[in-house]
C-alpha cells in the first residue's frame, strides 16, 4: 500500500555538517504524521526525516485488513520505493511494534533502530472508549467543541480526545469527518496479539525510550527486551507516560539529538 507521508529535508545548523542519513517515524494507533512535527522539524536537522502516516490513519488509504504484518508490508514498500538506504527507524506504540517486527524481518536493513515505549510482546486492545468516542455520526455538528463535548460522554481524558481529534477533519461542504477508519480499527481487535510469535535476537543496534511511569512496560518486559536486543540502550524518563515525545519533549529530543550527534 503507498503511503501518505510528510518529508523534512536534511537542514544543517551547522556549516559543513553532514547528514546521518535517512530517519523514518511511525506513528502509533489513532495517531499520524500530524502528531510528530516539532520532532522531526528538530531531527531534520541531522538527516531527512519521513513521518508516515500508516494505512487506515491520516491521509493514506483505508482497508479492510490491519495487522502488524501488512503494516511492515507498507513499510519495506515505502523504503522501496523511496531508494532508502540504511535508514534510521523511529517506532511509537503500534508503530514501534511496525518496526520491531520490520527488523526481526530484515535483519541488517536498519542502521539504527528506536522504540518507544512498546515491547515485542502480545497487547490487548483496550481502547472501548476512544472507539466509542469516534463511533456516533457527525451530522449535524457545527463545531469541534460540540463534538469534543459529545466525545466525553465515552472518553473523559481530555488529552486523549485531543490527541484523537487531530484527526478530525472539517470538510468544505463545513462537515466533519474522521481520517482514521474507525471502523476498520475496531474490526482490527488482535491487531496487538501474537505479531511475534517466535523470539528472535537483533543485533541492530536500538534504542529503547520508555516512560517511567507508563502502564506499556513492565519489569517482564525490561527482561525481554535485553534479551531480545543484542545491541541495546535503555533510556527512561522517570516522570513520563506512553506519549513521553509530547509530555516530555524537551528531554526526549535531548536523548535523540546526543544520540544522532555521535552518528558519523
Amino acid at each position: 500500500m503507498r503511503l501518505s507521508y510528510k518529508l523534512y529535508p536534511f537542514q544543517s545548523n551547522v556549516e559543513g555538517k553532514k547528514s546521518i542519513g535517512d530517519i523514518i517515524i511511525l506513528h502509533g494507533l489513532f495517531g499520524s504524521s500530524k502528531n510528530w512535527v516539532t520532532v522531526a522539524k528538530t531531527l531534520s536537522a541531522f538527516g531527512s526525516v519521513y513521518t508516515l502516516d500508516q494505512r487506515n490513519h491520516g491521509d493514506s488509504p483505508h482497508s479492510s485488513e490491519h495487522s502488524i504484518p501488512l503494516l511492515a508490508d507498507d513499510l519495506e514498500e515505502f523504503i522501496s520505493d523511496h531508494a532508502l538506504k540504511s535508514p534510521i527507524l523511529i517506532g511509537h506504540s503500534m508503530g514501534g511494534l511496525v518496526a520491531m517486527y520490520f527488523d526481526f524481518a530484515h535483519p541488517g536493513v536498519l542502521k539504527e533502530l528506536i522504540i518507544q515505549d512498546i515491547s515485542p510482546r502480545s497487547y490487548p486492545f483496550a481502547y472501548e472508549n476512544e472507539i466509542k468516542s469516534m463511533s456516533f455520526s457527525l451530522n449535524g455538528f457545527s463545531s469541534r467543541t460540540e463534538i469534543d463535548t459529545e466525545m466525553a460522554k465515552f472518553l473523559p481524558d481530555t488529552f486523549i480526545r485531543q490527541f484523537l481529534q487531530m484527526s478530525l477533519d472539517r470538510m468544505e461542504s463545513g462537515e466533519y469527518r474522521w481520517k482514521l477508519n474507525v471502523s476498520g480499527l475496531n474490526k482490527a481487535r488482535r491487531v496487538f496479539e501474537s505479531a511475534f510469535s517466535e523470539t528472535v535476537i537483533s543485533k541492530t543496534k536500538t534504542i529503547f525510550l520508555i516512560g517511567g511511569k507508563s502502564e506499556y512496560i513492565t519489569k517482564e518486559d525490561l527482561v525481554l527486551i535485553q534479551k531480545v536486543f543484542s545491541n541495546l540502550v535503555i533510556k527512561i524518563i522517570p516522570e513520563g507516560g506512553h506519549y513521553i515525545h509530547f509530555t516530555h519533549q524537551k528531554e526526549y529530543l535531548q536523548i535523540l539529538s546526543d544520540e544522532f550527534a555521535l552518528i558519523s
